[in-house]
């Protein structure tokens, strides 16, 4: 592949991965004021935008057998737990804007969680033990087996949490 091409499958899968969620957000905002069908109409163009951004995954290699996806993903957390996202707070905090290095803090250190999520299936991994994977709306922090009274990362009540299925 090119190098313009690689840097344009990279800004696409940027765009699509932006449009995933934000029909996404849009569809939540849809089902909270009570329009049910633009709330489908949103999430069906969602999923559509998660098929091409999968493909842009594929187009750059991205995406490999399991125990590779596992690795680049513990990689990736640390990544973003020690060299992003404190670049990010310190910036927000730089341009005094609080909520901002609040929620990248709070990203940060739920990435802290993340990586050693992935590090346990990485040693789980011939195990196939099963388990239940609750995500804190708030924050994003998973929990595994079940969902903590209060979230230890933002302190949202157990009913923030959603079962991943």
């Amino acid at each position: 592949m090119g190098e313009k091409t690689q840097g344009n499958v990279k800004v696409a899968f940027q765009g699509e991965s932006e449009a995933h969620f934000r029909n996404r957000a849009y569809a939540r905002v849809a089902e909270k004021e009570g329009y049910a069908q633009i709330a489908r109409l949103f999430r069906a163009m969602a999923e559509a935008e998660a098929v091409h951004a999968l493909n842009m995954l594929r187009l750059r290699g991205v995406v490999k057998d399991t125990e590779a996806n596992l690795e680049r993903a513990f990689s990736t957390e640390g990544f973003a737990k020690d060299e992003a996202y404190p670049r990010l707070i310190r910036d927000a905090e730089e341009e005094g804007d609080r909520a901002a290095a609040l929620v990248f803090a709070r990203a940060r250190d739920v990435e802290e969680r993340h990586a050693a999520m992935y590090k346990k299936a990485i040693s789980d991994m011939m195990a196939e033990r099963e388990t239940d994977y609750f995500v804190c709306t708030v924050c994003g922090y998973v929990a595994d087996g079940e969902a903590p009274d209060e979230c230890p990362i933002c302190q949202a009540a157990k009913d923030k949490f959603e079962k991943v299925t």
